[in-house]
Formats: structure tokens, C-alpha cells, sequence
């Protein structure tokens, strides 16, 4: 049943993203010493989504639901050191505490929809 919820989808799609920058985050530490690395990073969620090519449906049945589109890492840009790297652990470390924040709200929009759904359900 909460599957096919469209506030959990963009809640699952909005810790996925989470994931994925804390991933490209400890990528870019852990090669924060390789010369010629360059650090990457990844757009918000919300330009993530809309950033999406409109979605046609071809087929009844074919689009069940929102999912949020895969995140592309980028170049994150920055001066780069005289071997060529341009990873900054400052912006590491700030990247790392924002991908946190996001995964936190993911899962308060998670445990308030099924707070939301056990009170509708307990008062029929």
C-alpha cells in the first residue's frame, strides 16, 4: 500500500540522493592527495527534479509513480593545488554535513507520513 505513495517515493528518491553525495564526498577525500583529481560534486535535490525531461506516458500503467531521475556528479569546481587537485576538505567536510541534513529530512517526511497513516487508520 505505502509504495505507491508519492510522498514516500520522493522521500526514498530524496535519501538515494543523500547517499549519493555522501558517497562522492568520501571519493573526493579519499583522493585528496591523487594529483590531477578533480573533486565532483552533485546538484541539489530539488534542481535534480526539476531538471527532469517532461515524462510522457506510452503505455497505461507506465509511470506508476514519481521517481526522482538519477543525479549526474559534476565538476565541483575550485583552484587547483600545483599537483592539479582540487579537492578541498573544508568543502568536503561541508558537503558531507549537508548530505546528513538531507538523509534527516528524508526520514522525518518518512516517520510524519506514517504517523499520518497509523492516525487515519486506527480512526476508522
Amino acid at each position: 500500500m505505502y509504495e505507491s505513495l508519492d510522498v514516500y517515493r520522493t522521500s526514498a528518491a530524496l535519501a538515494r540522493h543523500a547517499g549519493q553525495r555522501q558517497a562522492l564526498a568520501a571519493i573526493d577525500v579519499a583522493n585528496a592527495d591523487t594529483p590531477g583529481f578533480r573533486a565532483r560534486s552533485l546538484p541539489p535535490f530539488a534542481e535534480t527534479l526539476d531538471g527532469a525531461p517532461p515524462m510522457q506516458r506510452t503505455r497505461p500503467g507506465h509511470l506508476g509513480g514519481l521517481d526522482a531521475p538519477a543525479a549526474r556528479p559534476v565538476d565541483a569546481g575550485g583552484e587547483a593545488s600545483p599537483n592539479g587537485n582540487t579537492v578541498s576538505l573544508e568543502a568536503e567536510i561541508y558537503a558531507s554535513a549537508q548530505a546528513s541534513r538531507e538523509h534527516g529530512q528524508a526520514l522525518a517526511i518518512w516517520r510524519h507520513t506514517t504517523q499520518v497513516l497509523r492516525t487515519v487508520i486506527s480512526s476508522r
